[in-house]
């Protein structure tokens, strides 16, 4: 098992260090002083660490999208090849870190993630760019969860990221733990809630895959199973989805319940589905069930704790 601490690469102005072009910085608070308490931080500006300095004159992306020059507004001197250079080196340093996820500064020419402003040569914007850094990582590091402080306002965009950290980490574990077939068969039982919760096809698709696991030598299993696990928690999920995973779990224990335990249960699960009441709400009745029956198959899930609940975001989804 990894002894790393549970590190994610971030943009440095974001934790308010003043690197931005005009000597400024972006502080973001629920980065510094929440999720900061659980995470190492794993600063990197592009920009700086390339040589340019602070203040210095604003970029901008120009030329086609998919390959533009990162080129100064005023001047138009070109720094695409700095930039490229930065990027391989510290990628390679990157790479031995073990990082679990990345938050880049939204529509930063180095750190974007979506929607990039990119100039044609008429001078006219377009929002199909991807900054120069944020693009070669995203290609060195496929799986690693990435997103934008920006998006990360968004509730359920919050949730969705920092659970695929902390699935990531794990599914980083497993690989890093002298990995068997019973293991990989082992991960996919307790992530089953977790992962019907985002996508039932993914869901079929894994446990097809850990049906033959015998097929595969481990690692390989691992790594595919990897794969498809991160693609699967990348779709969102929905209220919907969420009450089809509590119908699964109530079936666990309805016999169980007199008929007030369960009047009660379906009505906050009714609640939910009907926007009235948080998903904290009808998950924390579940978990008192869980605990008073002993349902070791349910209580293992985690669905029913996915990240730290100091966290508190399933207060707000």
């Amino acid at each position: 098992m990894t002894s790393t601490p549970l590190r994610l690469g971030i943009s440095r102005c974001l934790l308010g260090e003043t690197v931005r072009f005009d000597g400024g910085h972006k502080r973001d608070s629920f980065l510094t002083d929440l999720l900061g308490r659980y995470v190492e931080w794993v600063p990197v500006c592009p920009e700086v660490e390339a040589g340019l300095g602070t203040p210095r004159e604003a970029m901008r992306l120009v030329g086609d999208p998919e390959h533009p020059r990162l080129v100064t507004i005023k001047s138009g001197k070109d720094h695409t090849q700095a930039l490229e250079a930065m990027s391989a080196k510290r990628l390679h340093e990157l790479d031995g870190l073990d990082l679990s996820g990345f938050v880049f500064k939204k529509d930063s020419p180095s750190c974007g993630v979506q929607r990039v402003r990119t100039y044609n040569q008429h001078g006219m914007p377009g929002r199909k760019g991807v900054g120069l850094f944020a693009r070669a990582y995203v290609e060195r590091f496929p799986l690693i969860p990435v997103e934008e402080e920006g998006r990360l306002c968004d509730a359920l965009l919050r949730e969705n990221f920092i659970e695929r950290v902390f699935c990531y980490r794990r599914w980083r574990e497993l690989c890093d733990g002298g990995v068997s077939r019973p293991a990989v068969v082992r991960f996919h039982t307790i992530h089953k809630y977790l992962l019907l919760a985002h996508s039932a096809p993914h869901y079929q698709r894994l446990g097809h895959l850990v049906a033959q696991a015998k097929e595969y030598r481990p690692k390989d299993l691992a790594l595919r199973y990897g794969e498809l696990f991160m693609e699967g928690l990348a779709v969102k999920a929905t209220v919907r989805k969420h009450v089809n995973v509590f119908q699964h779990i109530l079936g666990y224990f309805k016999e169980r319940l007199d008929a007030l335990e369960k009047a009660e249960l379906v009505e906050v699960i009714a609640d939910y589905h009907r926007g009235l009441t948080p998903l904290i709400v009808p998950l924390t009745l579940i978990k008192h069930y869980v605990q008073i029956f002993d349902v070791a198959y349910i209580r293992d899930q985690v669905y029913l704790n996915p990240h730290p609940k100091e966290l508190m975001l399933r207060n707000h989804v």
